[in-house]
This record gives C-alpha cells, structure tokens and sequence, in this order.
C-alpha cells in the first residue's frame, strides 16, 4: 500500500475531472486521477462547445482550431416540414470529445497530475481526516472530486431528477454532400413526439447524430435503432431529407438509458472532503447545449475550494438554468406544444436566442 496522502483524487477523466486535475496540479497539489477507461473513446454528447465553455478550454490551454473544432454560427429548429434558421448570439464550436477529453488528460498530466487509466474505482469512503478509495489498490487524500458523469459510484448514487425515462443515443454519420453543405455551421434541433435530436458537423466530414427519447417510444417502435430513425423520418420530412444518402460510421450507436435531467446536489451540511463536479453536481438536459460549460465550470469552483480548504458546493449556483432547461424539456416532449413552440419561433426567430441565453452559465460567473 502506497502510505503517501495526496492532496487531491478524481474519479472520472471527462472535461469535469481532468480540468480540476489541471488546476490542481497547476497549483502545485498532488493529485491523481482514475480513468476506467483504457484510452480515447466516444461518449453519448452532442458535442456543442459554447462561448463559456470555448472559454474555459483556452484558459487550460487548449488551441480549440488546432484540434479541428468546427465553428457552429446558427441554430436551426425542426418540426415536420418546418424549418426555422437564427443566429447564435455566441460564437460556439463543435469539437469531438474523443478528442478534447484526451487534450485535457494530455494538459493535466503535463502539469504533473497523475493519470491511471484503465483502472475503475470500486468505492470511495469520507473519514474525518482523509477519504480513502479503493481501486487498484488503496489510496488515501485530503480530498476527493467524483467526476463519473452520467454514471454513479457505487455508494454515492444520485437521487432521481425531474425527467428520468429517456433513452439517450449517438450515431456519427456520414451525409450526402449537398446535406453535409447546408448543415455546415448550423446545429439542428429536430422535435418529435416524445423527444428531440440533435445533429451537427464533426471533423472529417461527420456529423455528430444525438437524441432522446422517452421509453415508450423507444418500446413503440420495437427497440430498435434502426426503426427509430425510421419513426424520426416519417415525423420530419425535412429531417428525412437529411439523412437521405446517409451512411452510420460505427456498426451500432452509443447508448444509455436513465439520465436524470433536472437534477440539482443539495448538501445539507457541505463535506469538506467530497466534491461533486459536472453531472455529478447538476444535470442540464442535453437541448440547450451548456452542459459542458456546467462541468468545466464546476471543475474551477471544485479546484478552488479544494485549493483554499473550503467545503464542497451544491449545485446552487445552477438551479436558476437547469429550471429554467427542464420545464422547456418538459414542454418540448409534448404535441401540442411542440407544434406552438415551432409556431412561435418562426414568428420571432429571436426567441431562440432568449432561450440559449436563459440556460447558459452567467458571464460574470467565469472565473
């Protein structure tokens, strides 16, 4: 057993742990980082970057252009064969995270943080000097940040969210030329009984497929991914016309069922050695594309407590936007008010930006 304390592990190497680990180890404290996985992959994530989070990225040092982020200008609503088109009022990006994630291992280990990966946590005890986890082998810190993302460590699952029965999905693509042309800069965002999707460029001449929907549509239309699509199409010409000619890159999507949008960590009294950060700390539905934003920024208010000594935060400082994301979640997965929210936006294209501007991280919240 290693009798070393260290200042500071992290459980999970997503944008949440691996950019405390930065800061941390930037600071000078020791800290480690577990990673189950073995080396790049790809997660279930639309793979939005917004202005906040393109901000914190560069501040960790990443050159978002050297590593092939695409710049997404506009916003486009689907339903049916209704199209309406808006300006961002933020420049934002799409960036895979097979890529980032391992950009942002790469920065912390550069800055002396350690990183174990292939390894899976087993558990993670809080005593009243140290927390002890258990993986490879024993590891004793002052402190320990859980950065597992949509999933839960073992003893420290979350409680249920406001929306928990979608199934969520990501394919990448590749599109028929004349599609991939008019999706060039946009993000689109297709409404349909029960859910939405999301589909935006990738790098290499991909996009970037990714939807919910609720289980009984998924149950509706025989488990299949094949047939969903098929469901997504006889919904949405405009959206079967974008798949027209499409060929999927990988032999299955990336699947996983369960997220609890909606919910917010309330500490009743603070621990002053767990920290929870991204989805472990606040869970923004996947539509309004901040949740990266949300774990880069947990990441700097998680390092810095850790840094000056100071209890965990809740989620406090994010209930106002996950609110505010989940009612419009809610809504959006309802017929009717699909049918006069698309109404609504052709009107006045300008509502979309008030809605991408109600569910980001606050300017003034950056640190």
């Amino acid at each position: 057993m290693n009798s070393a304390i260290h200042d500071a592990v992290i459980v999970g190497g997503g944008p949440a742990g691996a950019a405390a680990a930065c800061l941390l180890a930037k600071a000078g404290r020791s800290a480690v980082l577990f990673e189950r996985e073995t080396g790049p992959h790809h997660k279930v994530c639309g793979e939005f970057v917004s202005v906040e989070a393109a901000g914190y990225l560069r501040k960790l040092g990443l050159d978002l252009h050297h590593l092939g982020a695409l710049p997404i200008h506009s916003v486009r609503l689907v339903r049916g064969r209704s199209e309406t088109t808006t300006r961002l009022p933020f420049p934002a990006f799409s960036l895979s995270r097979e890529v980032m994630d391992e950009a942002l291992l790469r920065a912390a280990a550069d800055r002396g943080a350690e990183i174990r990966r292939g390894v899976t946590v087993r558990s993670l005890a809080e005593g009243e000097d140290r927390v002890t986890l258990q993986a490879d082998g024993p590891v004793a810190a002052r402190a320990a940040l859980l950065a597992t993302g949509k999933h839960d460590l073992r003893g420290h699952r979350r409680p249920p969210g406001s929306i928990n029965d979608l199934i969520g999905f990501k394919q990448y693509l590749t599109l028929a030329p004349e599609q991939a042309a008019r999706l060039a800069g946009h993000v689109e965002v297709l409404l349909f009984p029960g859910g939405y999707a999301g589909l935006q460029p990738a790098a290499n001449g991909r996009a970037n497929l990714c939807l919910v929907a609720a289980k009984p549509v998924h149950d509706r239309v025989g488990r299949r991914w094949e047939t969903l699509l098929d469901h997504l199409r006889e919904e949405s010409p405009a959206f079967a016309d974008r798949l027209a000619g499409a060929t999927a890159c990988w032999e299955r999507p990336l699947s996983i069922y369960g997220i609890p949008y909606g919910f917010v960590h309330r500490a009743g009294i603070p621990s002053r050695r767990l920290h929870r950060l991204g989805d472990q700390l606040a869970v923004i539905p996947s539509f309004c594309g901040d949740g990266m934003a949300i774990a880069l920024h947990s990441a700097f208010l998680a390092a810095g407590r850790v840094i000056d000594g100071q209890p965990a935060l809740d989620g406090s400082a994010f209930a106002g936007q996950i609110r505010t994301a989940t009612l419009l979640a809610q809504a959006i997965r309802r017929p009717a008010l699909q049918g006069l929210a698309a109404g609504a936006v052709r009107l006045a294209p300008g509502l979309l930006k008030a809605i991408a501007y109600a569910t980001r991280v606050p300017e003034e919240a950056v640190p």
